[in-house]
């Protein structure tokens, strides 16, 4: 049973981030934003996350917070949502990440009967940029936990609603855990997901749960209740069998006198179950005789037991589906789990390739840098210009003049090639150098076949946790249809079992009236012997030449004697 519903804050119950809107205030609105979807997508833990962020808020006026608080927009149906949890007398938390300066706000405008939050640290008037609060290094389960216990109630009896990653160990933890517009993570571990950024789709579902739930807690108190009234009680026994002693009726009456027994208890069933179980109010048109009623009993139970017998095959199917889909979640996670590793091991590799690139990188370019100061770079540059001029006096057809210019540029330039010494210490290095960005380079080749296989694994693994949700969607959907038409045939069950009260009350009230015995005067069946035996003693009085009168003569033909 439903006895709490725990909602997430921010994206939840307002629409929005309640700190990236706060950044905004700082200017640092993209960094903390970037932060937010990390943490949400479950890359970065949230204590990490938390603490990163705020400390870039530092110096921010929390007076200004404040006045942003109050302007924060409501999730689309978040005041009926809780009006109508309310009117149901569940009890309505807020657990969240975010800060006691909103969740307080929120909690004064809706009614909500409490919130766990973080709070900022201020001097001054200003953000430190250091976090307080039971969220910060505790888990929502956690909180949760401490609540429930404290209200003395179960985790089962929990609805909790929420969209990032850190909503995870208490949606997954509660009776019921709901997806609202959520991260991927989130949907795959939550029973029910609602994609539409209205709050009244998610009340619309507890609800509809709650009114089920109470239609098979009413279905079994009232099939228990049918199993106990139907055993005859000692007492009832006991007057039976009395008044058929003591009132012989003929054959006709005894035929109504017959069912009327099991008419009692029906009647009485009936009573005992207006009391309480809210019955429909009926309109059943009873037949004009009583032999017509009892038909119509009879054709009313055999419409009862069949629409008990339907609404217990779909109650079947609702728990197979819920068993299939429980299990295809179960499923999910361990292959969502599965994807997340090869993902986390991807990126570590990646990271590995992007720390051998660098040393690649940055080897290559101490190579460069000494080849420049080693001459080496000028010594190729002078050497392909000698192998330029040598090709022009080979290839061309020139004039004495230009021919003898272009010997003399390339002697000087053999000159200037002959005054270059590269220095051996700087070359040594300059190998060494190459060395490592060849081995380096390799690092990169090899570590990128490790990531790409490692995706490969990610992809089917992710590829397969969609087979997975979309049957698990499947069994929640049938799920869901044998629930409600379970309910359906519940009503259909207490409209009948109304016409039936209608029945017994007819049946009961024309029951012969029972006559008892007492010390004033003797039964009818005891008059009835008396009567034989003096009819006996007159025809013995008779049979010895006695004197008969006409009432005793009347009394001997009564009894058929003589």
């Amino acid at each position: 049973m439903i006895e709490l519903v725990v909602f997430d804050l921010d994206n939840v119950i307002i629409d929005g981030e309640a700190i990236d809107e706060i950044g905004k205030l700082a200017n640092v609105e993209d960094e903390i934003a970037e932060i937010t979807e990390k943490a949400m997508q479950g890359e970065i833990d949230f204590e990490t996350s938390i603490k990163d962020r705020v400390k870039l808020l530092e110096g921010t006026s929390i007076e200004e917070i404040e006045k942003l608080a109050d302007e924060l927009p409501l999730m689309a149906g978040a005041e009926e949502t809780i009006n109508a949890l309310k009117e149901k007398d569940l009890d309505v938390v807020i657990i969240s990440g975010s800060f006691d300066v909103v969740a307080d706000k929120v909690k004064g405008k809706l009614g909500v009967d409490e919130v766990y939050t973080n709070s900022f640290s201020v001097e001054d008037g200003k953000l430190t940029g250091e976090v307080t609060g039971p969220l910060v290094s505790g888990s929502k389960l956690d909180v949760l936990k401490d609540h429930v216990e404290k209200a003395g109630i179960a985790l089962d009896d929990v609805v909790a609603v929420g969209d990032g990653a850190n909503d995870i160990s208490m949606i997954e933890s509660a009776g019921c855990g709901i997806a609202f517009n959520a991260k991927d993570s989130v949907k795959e571990i939550a029973d029910i997901v609602v994609e539409e950024k209205d709050l009244t789709k998610v009340s619309d579902e507890i609800l509809n749960q709650l009114t089920t739930d109470d239609a098979e807690t009413e279905t079994v108190e009232e099939e228990k209740a049918e199993e106990a009234e139907a055993e005859p009680v000692e007492d009832e026994k006991a007057e039976e069998v009395e008044e058929a002693e003591a009132e012989p009726v003929e054959d006709e009456k005894a035929e109504e006198a017959e069912p009327a027994e099991a008419e009692k208890t029906e009647a009485k069933k009936s009573e005992a179950k207006k009391s309480d179980k809210g019955l429909p109010e009926s309109n059943f048109v009873l037949a004009d005789t009583m032999e017509g009623v009892r038909k119509q009993k009879d054709e009313k139970e055999a419409e009862i037991a069949k629409v008990a017998e339907e609404r217990e095959e779909y109650n079947k199917i609702a728990k197979e589906q819920r068993k299939i889909r429980d299990e295809l979640n179960a499923s999910l996670k361990e292959n969502l789990n599965k994807a997340i590793e090869y993902r986390n091991e991807r990126n570590e590799i990646n990271k590995a390739v992007e720390a051998a690139k660098k040393a690649r990188n940055d080897a290559n370019n101490k190579i460069k840098n000494l080849e420049w100061s080693s001459g080496k770079r000028d010594k190729i540059k002078i050497e392909n210009e000698i192998k330029k001029i040598d090709k022009i006096i080979e290839t061309r057809v020139l004039d004495i003049k230009k021919e003898n210019q272009l010997v003399k540029n390339a002697n000087d330039l053999r000159k200037q090639l002959m005054e270059i010494h590269e220095d051996e210490s700087v070359k040594t290095e300059a190998q060494e150098l190459k060395k490592v960005s060849e081995e380096e380079h390799e690092k990169v080749i090899e570590l990128s076949e490790k990531a790409q296989a490692a995706h490969e694994e990610m992809l089917k693994y992710f590829r397969k946790t969609d087979d997975i949700r979309t049957a698990a969607d499947e069994a929640h959907k049938k799920f869901i249809e044998a629930r409600k038409n379970a309910s359906a045939k519940h009503e259909e069950f207490k409209a009948i079992l109304s016409d039936i009260h209608v029945i017994n009350k007819k049946l009961g009230s024309n029951k012969p009236k029972r006559r008892k015995s007492d010390n004033k005067g003797s039964s009818g069946a005891n008059k009835n012997r008396e009567e034989k035996e003096r009819a006996e003693e007159i025809f013995e009085k008779f049979k010895k030449g006695g004197k008969v009168s006409t009432e005793e003569i009347l009394l001997l033909q009564k009894y058929n004697i003589g």
